[in-house]
């Protein structure tokens, strides 16, 4: 998608957007719970008709660690760190192509027990 500046001599290539979503007042016990977090990935997954190459990679952290989730995908990347002891979760999800926004407040407050929610979307994209 090529967006153009008023006078016709700007314009960007629109490379997709990303969101950063912080999710805060979190369960911490979701937060260390693989399954939890894999299940938040599907949904929106799913919900975005997303591509996964390959498997999601998870690293679980020893005791009081939360866990890195990423999953690769053909439209770029998902990815969540957990910080149980904080009760606080980064989620990073970037797609190449435009998507409609997810409602991450309702899905966080689902699958993590979030009472906060902050997301950031940022167009990407280069002048052209």
């Amino acid at each position: 998608m090529i967006e153009s500046g008023q006078s016709g001599e700007d314009s960007t290539l629109t490379t997709g957007q990303e969101w950063l979503v912080d999710a805060s007042g979190c369960t911490p016990e979701r937060l260390k719970d693989r399954a939890a977090l894999a299940g938040l990935f599907e949904e929106l997954i799913v919900l975005l008709e997303l591509k996964v190459v390959g498997q999601p990679q998870w690293h679980v952290f020893p005791e009081p660690g939360g866990v890195t989730g990423l999953a690769l995908l053909s439209e770029s990347h998902l990815t969540i760190h957990t910080f149980p002891e904080h009760g606080f979760a980064a989620l990073n999800l970037y797609s190449c192509r435009v998507r409609p926004r997810p409602d991450f407040e309702a899905l966080v407050a689902r699958h993590l027990g979030a009472r906060g929610c902050e997301v950031r979307e940022l167009p990407r994209g280069v002048k052209a």
